[in-house]
């Protein structure tokens, strides 16, 4: 793209696209171009926070804006599918909130679009790109800590959404699994890939029928990893990496840490990685290198990466007895 400014446009003016907002201010190569909503006072007001040029209340008017380059969906997991289509159909490239999908099937029509179209299309997984992640994949990858043998993370935090939030709707793709049980399973996939067998169990809320708790045991042929996510209780959310030759604790929060803990041969060592912003300004420069190097995928999180994840995900959802109604 040889645009001095990559102009972007946001599906969606709730929490998580209120942060993602903030940080793409901090792009000097970035410009919010449009932003969509149901309700226009919606729009308007967030346009207004983060200078938006123009504010709709329809997703199809910002599909239709031919200013618009990059669309990044921020809208509940049920409506990834659909609108990334739409998005894609409109030929604008796509970043789509986690999960890509409520399960593999609609993963892969999505990815299918991006290849016929020859568009842009990535999964917004920012932990992959928090440049701490980045740090302890290459020490883990450069055989550091020796072979990893045990990866313990979780995700857990006492929840003060009422039942009628999309949190606990089925029909939205609710529940602590997809919602936050993808990073515990993300942190292992992308440590040891996919694993040979998976025991899961959850608990479930009787009114809304999603998981509000989730345990999740991957096996590997020479590794294990214990991993929990959860809506009832509080958890310290650090996350341990054990090898043969060391270990490495990723702080507090660890999907969107400042920094980690190497432990080897009996000495502690700390490193400090801030993030510029908030943390989403990672994925969106990454965005940015694939748009200007007319790259359809990324090479840090590909389309594979992704149907690896959601495949593991559905593999668990399998295992537990949870069904979505897209299923």
């Amino acid at each position: 793209m040889d645009k001095v400014k990559i102009k972007w446009g946001i599906i969606g003016c709730g929490n998580i696209a209120n942060k993602f907002a903030s940080d793409l201010a901090l792009m000097e190569d970035a410009e919010l171009q449009a932003v969509a909503s149901r309700s226009i006072e919606k729009a308007k007001s967030f346009g207004e926070k983060h200078n938006s040029k123009k504010c709709y209340d329809s997703y199809d008017e910002l599909f239709l804006d031919g200013d618009v380059d990059i669309v990044y969906i921020a809208t509940p997991h049920s409506s990834h599918c659909e609108l990334s289509l739409k998005a894609m159909q409109h030929n604008k490239h796509v970043l789509s909130e986690k999960p890509l999908a409520i399960n593999k099937v609609e993963a892969a029509k999505m990815i299918a679009l991006s290849k016929e179209k020859g568009l842009f299309f990535m999964e917004g997984l920012w932990t992959r790109f928090n440049p701490t992640f980045v740090a302890i994949k290459k020490i883990i990858d450069s055989g550091e800590i020796g072979d990893i043998k045990f990866i313990n993370a979780d995700f857990s935090f006492k929840s003060n959404h009422s039942l009628d939030s999309r949190v606990f709707d089925l029909k939205l793709g609710g529940g602590a699994l997809l919602d936050i049980g993808i990073y515990p399973a993300f942190l292992t996939y992308a440590l040891l890939g996919k694993p040979k067998e998976i025991l899961a169990k959850s608990i479930f809320n009787e009114a809304t029928k999603c998981d509000v708790q989730s345990s999740m045991i991957f096996h590997y042929e020479n590794a294990q990893a214990i991993l929990y996510s959860g809506f009832m209780s509080n958890a310290k959310m650090i996350a341990r990496i054990s090898g043969s030759e060391g270990e490495i604790y990723i702080h507090n929060q660890w999907h969107m840490a400042q920094g980690y803990t190497l432990v080897k041969n009996g000495k502690e060592e700390v490193f400090e990685l801030p993030t510029k912003g908030i943390g989403f300004s990672h994925e969106i420069m990454e965005c940015h290198n694939c748009l200007k190097n007319n790259q359809i995928e990324s090479k840090h999180w590909s389309h594979k990466n992704s149907m690896d994840l959601i495949s593991i995900l559905d593999e668990v959802r399998c295992e537990v007895g949870l069904i979505y109604p897209q299923d």
